[in-house]
């Protein structure tokens, strides 16, 4: 026996001798020194039992650790402990501590306590250890509010729920190594106001399964944002706790958004069903009309007949004995008989007749009844569509918001075609479908309507963690394949035992039920499945079978039952067992078993015992037996899919014939039956119809001799409009004005005896008008258009006290479900409504929702005084969270109670007015959803509130909300807005979510004031224009949008993509999230694009028919689309500089244009180059062989562009006068098609490749052209065919070499070839074919360094007036006619010249010959007397002003200049030889003294003066030729 065992059995005295030696204590002095402890410690010593502790009354701290205690006890005598450890023991209950009362730390780790209890009385409790224990519930810590630190860790927690919401103070809270699986669970610790420290996975205990989850983290720091601490890391850095808070926020916007898209579907689908029954009941509304209209002309003719009998009866009676009263007066008896006598229809009032108008009258009653069920099927028929939609929808709304909080771990996947899944579960519901099973029920097929595949990650693991545990376990005795016992079966639940919807949210979340909870139910203990689909549904049928409701027809013409759903779950069976005869389904009695099955029946004979492993093995699933499964441990059943599928039956398809709208829903034969019955006799003369009503035509009808004798009037039947001069008739008591036109009674008033008015079958669209008719009593108005029940409720209320009866039926009434409410609450004397008795109940109820006002009653029950909303993922809004967590109404009211009040909630409560809300100072959210407001106001003193929600009301401005500065969400869904208000827009400077769903509001004309938007929610309205777009462009924080159901998603192309290029910013549009590649496709077709649009951004404005000049310079344009072209008729200049354009594009539209510059682009064409195509269709290869198309003639040879017919194409740009395409990378003028330009007058394209002048044939008016810095070399002879008209032509910087074919230009006066590479004044001469050129450039061409060039060119190009920007004076010409008569032979001298391509110069007696020196050399100068002979061409344009070209070098003056003074200049190739040395002096002596005219008596000649200047070279050059 070991030490410990030994002291188990010891006396009470031995265990306190070990005590008092373990802490250093005399056992003989324990009764004296045991006063003075304070602190015992007892550690793995075999203390089996807690005694003598009484002798330590001032024990303020004991530990007890690692003993065999097995009961908490004897601490009655220490009230004074603080501190108790009993730890590592073996104690199974909390007991002992009554006395303990100051107990402030409480250690009862490693132990076997399983439930937490009789904590009650220690309220000074601050630490609580129950770690390692066997807890599987959190419970008894309700009066611990002192508690700061809670160890919970190594139990069996599942659950926390609210249990730790008492425990305020709670700082430090270890769930470690629990089972808690799901997100929900850890949002309660949110309500820990102090928790700065939680482990859910600390290395010590491990993780809670909920810890493996992806965004485990994030969610629980967005929830806890006071967390100091988290799984023993620290969390205090405020980066980490708003990146999750930023991540969770935009999970929310993005399940806010398809919440609302699923709901904007529901609201579409309803209205897509409401119009498919209207189509439907619209031959039955037709042939109620028709019916009715006759019955009521033959009920009027009963009367007729009946009142004519009898007042034949009283009139003889009358004249047997004048003593005998009638009871009608006289003149009552002459408006009876006015009214019976009126109009006869052409039938004789014979009393004869009664019988027939009877039979005839009772058989339209029958097919009027007849027609009224066939519209009761429908409207049955369409409630059931309607709450079948409804129920999806409701579902789809639920499985998101379980994304929501299951932050992304529980995700739903539809399926399609396209996924192999989904063909996989449709294969494995046929397979598993027996029509035999149906027989009964009429059931010839089933069709799969939708598959969602369920991805839960906790109930995946937690179905992978059991599975690998039973394979480990060598006593389970499973095969070694384990897969062939997974089996996939269905599952259905039992309606009679718990609610559908509840049962599914429950496996989808948390999995299915344990045995024991199926247990509970009343169900076996196991969880119930089965591999046939109708032994899964057979509890949901025969529950719908029990239920009277459906006794009317047929079972499964009801949609709620017709369509249903299925949850496939994948499923290990382990070792399954058959049930045995007579032992109910209990895990006691199959304790080996995993699951046990019960066989329900046998498609064929032969059957298989293999388990199929997937959905792939059922094949042969007709060869397989039907059983009913029973599996007793829930975490080996993973749902994976839900199945919705609908029955196929025989009735259904009679049920959709008469819901079909593309099929006459009504048999013929009912239509031939109708018009038998109305021509059975009698049959009555059609009557000419009344359009309008006056005084004498009032009285010829009713053929009265004053209106005060009518009191019965009956209109039936005509086509009237107004009733002129009716509130006349004072005596009327009887009105029928059905099945006319009458779209208000505003003629129906102040008629003080009027009991009955019959206006039903009109066009009514208000009662308004009706005033003063105190004796009404029966009205009818149905079958018109009514919609505000309010309203005419409010009408009625006012004009008519007594009413008794009130028929309002088949009215299109808004809000239909509440009309009948709303009448009963204000007209509290009715009897009857719609044909339905009011009872007492119904009434009272009414009255008591009736209430228009806001309350302070009001106030109480629907308010909050939270002053923050706590951390949830819910959706609701703020006011509705808060106002459903404060359930009650206040005790008490405060004189301040108002201003304490945070949220408030008052949707649906008819408020017609916000009022009484003055007080709400701190009112931080609001909702007045669904109800009758029409304007914003009332809430100027709600200065701080944020949200506020308004939707479904009648709310026309919100010029109320400029003061609510502090507003960041704002809802208006469902009202009667028209615009937007940018002042009041403007002052919402905070607002980051904006709906406006479901109104009529055409423009986004000030959203751009709202910069903080993040959420704008604007479908269904009236916006068109792609204008709208363009406000939306400044909300840079913009990240959801939803334009859905405007003109505008329909009328533009590629209207998405072009919203995502627009609006960089945003994440998801219409409720889809924008992709990566639909941004790439923006970007693409968009970007660069010339819009109205991008010119309104440019200018800030759309008054684009007053735009005259266009610059939009380096905007990276690509496309031009000014469209329509019409909008722009006023512009005419455009500068396209700097961007990225290819062709003209959309510019050819525009149809002023007078000035285009497309410099610095890369224009190829003025059409765009049409993509090659591989394939191209006959008509692609007609169009491309047209001319006029301007495509398939682009790569041309050179003489194919000679051959082009380039006037058969067709002229553009009629109005374009000048054009510049410099630095465009041009290479072929040819494909410009600049032809087409024909009224083109200045062409600019310098700074290209052009090589080859080309393509300019159809320019016939140019007249500049502009060609520098290209690579031009030569001209070909069609270069300039149609430039007759060119003036201008710069050919600056390329690489001319000839001069030919320049014979076209006939008026060129202006030709610029500086900086080419003409190398002979050969060249030069060609010029002479230019008769009109006036001036010349030609520097920076070999030629030009030549001294002489100049005046060669000079001297042939006679009518030239300016050379490289030098003027051409008659001197110079002089001189140069002097030159050429010095370089011929002459007896006095020899001169030598060689001028490389210049033609010989005249003689020098051809010179003299010419000049006449009569009048002197002065005259000659300055050009007063000169003469030619009549050999020589006189300059013609001498008085043309001196223009200076902007490419002439001026340094060329300067040299001219030089050589005048007698600078020195280098000229190689030239030799000269003077014979004579006296003619040099002489020379020499007239060029120093240049005023000279005449020299030792003779007379000096210009000759002499070009000779001097000769010699004067001569001396400054080298004669040597080198």
């Amino acid at each position: 026996m070991s030490h410990n065992e030994k002291l188990k059995f010891r006396g009470d005295d031995e265990v306190l001798k070990e005590l008092c030696k373990t802490n250093g204590i005399a056992y003989d002095k324990i009764a004296h020194e045991g006063t003075s402890v304070n602190s015992l410690e007892i550690f793995f010593s075999g203390f089996p039992r807690m005694v003598g502790l009484s002798f330590f009354p001032r024990l303020c701290q004991l530990t007890i650790v690692g003993q065999s205690l097995e009961i908490i006890e004897g601490l009655e005598g220490c009230p004074m402990l603080r501190d108790l450890w009993v730890a590592q023991c073996h104690v199974k209950d909390i007991t002992g501590l009554e006395s303990c009362l100051q107990l402030k730390k409480l250690y009862l780790y490693d132990n076997q306590i399983s439930k937490i209890q009789n904590l009650q009385m220690l309220v000074h409790l601050q630490v609580l250890w129950l770690n390692n224990n066997c807890i599987s519930e959190i419970q008894g810590l309700d009066n611990l509010e002192q508690l700061r630190e809670l160890n919970l860790a190594a139990n069996c927690i599942e659950m926390i729920g609210r249990l730790l919401e008492p425990n305020v103070n709670l700082q430090n809270l270890n769930l470690s190594g629990n089972r808690i699986k799901s997100f929900k669970e850890l949002t309660y610790l949110a309500h820990l106001p102090q928790l700065t420290e939680l482990a859910l996975n600390d290395p010590t205990s491990g993780p809670n399964p909920v810890c493996l989850l992806c965004n485990y983290a994030t969610h629980i720091l967005y929830h806890m944002p006071g967390l100091l601490c988290l799984d023993t890391y620290s969390v205090s850095n405020s980066q980490v706790k708003e990146v999750a808070e930023s991540t969770v926020l935009k999970k929310m916007m993005y399940y806010n958004m398809r919440v609302r898209m699923v709901q904007r579907m529901l609201a579409e689908t309803v209205h897509k069903l409401a119009e498919k029954k209207q189509t439907v009941l619209q031959i039955p509304e037709e042939r109620i009309r028709t019916l009715t209209y006759s019955f009521k002309m033959y009920f009027v003719l009963q009367l007729r007949c009946y009142v004519s009998v009898q007042l034949e009866r009283e009139l003889s009676r009358l004249a047997g004995d004048s003593k005998v009263s009638t009871g009608l007066s006289s003149e009552e008896a002459l408006s009876v008989r006015v009214h019976s006598e009126g109009q006869n229809n052409g039938i004789s009032l014979d009393s004869n007749l009664e019988e027939g108008i009877l039979l005839k009258m009772t058989s339209i009653r029958e097919r009027l009844a007849l027609w009224g069920k066939k519209m009761d099927e429908v409207e049955a028929l369409h409630e059931r569509e309607v709450a079948h939609v409804r129920s999806c929808v409701e579902y789809a709304i639920q499985f998101l918001l379980m994304e929501l909080e299951s932050v992304g771990n529980i995700r739903f996947e539809e399926g399609c075609s396209a996924n192999p899944w989904f063909s996989i579960c449709c294969d494995l519901l046929h397979l598993r479908f027996c029509h035999s099973d149906y027989r009964a029920y009429d059931v010839t097929g089933v069709k799969i309507n939708k598959v969602i595949r369920i991805h839960n990650t906790a109930l995946r693991l937690r179905f992978e963690e059991k599975l690998q545990m039973l394979l480990n376990d060598e006593s389970s005795s499973l095969p070694q394949n384990y897969r062939q016992r997974l089996e996939y079966l269905f599952y259905v639940p039992n309606p009679a035992k718990v609610p559908e919807k509840e049962d599914l949210l429950h496996i989808l979340e948390n999995g299915f039920k344990t045995a024991e909870q199926f247990k509970a139910l009343g169900r076996e203990e196991a969880i119930p499945l089965s591999n046939s689909l109708y032994f899964s549904e057979q509890y949901r049928i025969e529950s719908a079978m029990s239920d009277t409701s459906h006794s009317s027809f047929h079972i499964m013409d009801d949609s709620l039952l017709c369509h249903g759903w299925v949850i496939l779950s994948k499923v290990f069976l382990g070792n399954s067992t058959p049930i045995r005869n007579g032992e109910s389904v209990e895990k006691n009695n199959y304790p080996t078993a995993h699951s046990v099955y019960l066989n329900t029946g046998t498609k064929n004979k032969t059957t298989t015992k293999e388990v199929p492993s997937s959905p792939r093995a059922h094949g042969s699933e007709s060869c397989r037996q039907h059983r009913k499964w029973f599996i007793f441990d829930n975490e080996l059943v993973l749902p994976e899919y839900i199945i919705y599928f609908e029955y196929v039956t025989t009735n259904q398809e009679k049920t959709n014939h008469m819901y079909n709208t593309e099929k006459n829903s009504t048999s013929p034969s009912e239509i031939v039956v109708d018009r038998e019955v109305l021509n059975m006799e009698p049959v009555l003369k059609a009557q000419p119809k009344l359009l309008s009503m006056d005084e004498k035509m009032l009285l010829s009808v009713t053929q009265a001799n004053m209106s005060s004798q009518i009191t019965v009037l009956n209109l039936h039947g005509n086509s009237l409009s107004k009733l002129k001069e009716i509130s006349r008739i004072s005596t009327l008591r009887h009105l029928c004005i059905s099945f006319n036109e009458f779209t208000r009674l505003d003629d129906i008033r102040s008629m003080h005896n009027l009991e009955f008015l019959d206006a039903s079958f009109n066009r009514l669209v208000t009662l308004e008008g009706m005033k003063n008719l105190p004796k009404l009593r029966d009205l009818d108005v149905r079958w018109n258009k009514l919609t505000r029940a309010r309203e005419d409720t409010m009408v009625l209320m006012k004009h008519t006290p007594v009413l008794l009866r009130l028929d309002t039926r088949h009215n299109p009434w808004k809000r239909a479900k509440s009309v009948r409410k709303i009448i009963l609450a204000g007209l509290k004397s009715l009897t009857r409504l719609d044909d339905e008795l009011i009872t007492e109940e119904e009434a009272t109820e009414a009255v008591g929702a009736a209430e228009t006002r806001i309350t302070q009653t009001c106030l109480l029950v629907h308010s909050s005084t939270n002053a923050e909303r706590p951390r949830s993922l819910s959706l609701l809004s703020t006011a509705h969270f808060l106002c459903e967590l404060s359930h009650n109404m206040w005790n008490s009211l405060q004189p301040d109670w108002m201003s304490k009040i945070t949220a408030l909630n008052l949707d649906g409560l008819r408020i017609s007015k916000l009022s009484n809300l003055n007080g709400l100072v701190n009112l931080r959210w609001a909702s007045f959803n669904d109800n009758d407001i029409a304007e914003v106001e009332g809430l100027d003193c709600c200065l701080k509130l944020e949200e506020l929600s308004l939707n479904d009301n009648n709310i026309t401005t919100v010029t109320g909300l400029l003061k609510l500065t502090s507003l960041n969400r704002l809802s208006l869904d469902g009202n009667q807005l028209t615009s937007l208000e940018p002042l009041v827009l403007e002052q919402l400077s905070s607002l980051t979510f904006l709906s406006l769903d479901k109104n009529h509001i055409t423009s986004l004309h000030g959203i751009q004031r709202v910069r903080s938007l993040l959420e704008l929610y604007i479908g269904n309205n009236h916006i068109s224009t792609t204008l709208d777009i363009f406000y939306l462009k400044g909300l840079t924080n913009l990240i959801i949008l939803d334009l859905h159901g405007n003109p505008l998603v329909e009328k533009l192309e590629n209207y998405r993509i072009y919203v995502v290029f627009q609006i960089s910013s945003l994440k998801a549009l219409d409720g889809i999230a924008v992709e990566e590649t639909e941004c790439k496709n923006a970007k693409g077709m968009f970007s660069g694009r010339l819009t109205s649009d991008m010119v309104f951004e440019k200018l800030g404005h759309s008054k684009y028919s007053e735009i005259t000049n266009l610059s939009m310079v380096s905007n990276s344009i690509r496309m031009v689309d000014l469209s329509p072209a019409d909008l722009f008729d006023a512009l005419q200049h455009i500068n396209l500089d700097h961007n990225n354009l290819t062709s003209f594009s959309g510019l050819i539209y525009l149809p002023n244009i007078k000035s285009l510059s497309l410099n610095y682009n890369h224009i190829e064409s003025i059409l765009p180059r049409r993509k090659a195509q591989a394939h191209l269709t006959k008509r692609q290869l007609l169009h491309n062989k047209v001319h006029s198309s301007g495509y398939g003639q682009q790569r041309q040879t050179k003489s194919n562009r000679e051959a082009v017919p380039f006037g058969s194409l067709e002229p553009l740009m009629g109005s374009l006068e000048e054009l510049h395409l410099s630095h465009n990378g041009i290479s072929n003028m040819a494909n410009l098609q600049l032809s087409r330009l024909t009224n083109l007058k200045a062409l600019f394209l310098q700074g290209n490749e052009i090589s080859q002048v080309e393509g300019l044939e159809g320019l016939h008016l140019l007249r500049e052209l502009v060609l520098d810095k290209n690579l031009i070399k030569v001209f070909s002879e069609n270069s300039f065919t149609g430039q007759g008209a060119l003036l201008e032509l710069s050919l600056s910087e390329n690489r001319v070499r000839e001069l030919s074919h320049l014979e076209h230009l006939t008026e060129l006066r202006k030709l610029s070839l500086d900086s080419n590479k003409l190398q002979d004044t050969a060249e030069l001469e060609k010029l002479e074919a230019l008769p009109s050129l006036t001036e010349l450039c030609v520097t920076g061409n070999p030629v030009a360094r030549s001294s002489v060039y100049r005046a060669a060119v000079v001297l042939r190009l006679s009518q030239l007036q300016i050379l490289d920007g030098v003027v051409i004076t008659v001197e110079e010409r002089t001189r140069a006619e002097l030159l050429n008569t010095e370089s011929s032979p002459c007896p006095q001298f020899s001169t030598e010249i060689n001028l490389s391509g210049l033609l010989p110069l005249m003689s020098r007696n051809t010179l003299r010959t010419i000049t006449t020196m009569s009048g002197g050399l002065q005259n000659l100068i300055q050009g007063q007397d000169s003469s030619l002979t009549a050999a020589d061409e006189t300059p013609q344009h001498l008085s043309y002003k001196y223009k200076k070209h902007k490419h002439c070098n001026p340094a060329r003056s300067e040299m001219r200049s030089t050589c005048r003074t007698g600078g020195s200049l280098s000229i190689t190739g030239l030799a000269m030889t003077y014979a004579q040395g006296e003619q040099k002096g002489r020379s020499v002596k007239s060029l120093h003294l240049s005023q000279l005219q005449i020299l030792d008596g003779v007379v000096v000649t210009v000759e002499e003066w070009t000779r001097a200047e000769l010699l004067n070279t001569e001396s400054s050059v080298s004669i040597t030729d080198s």
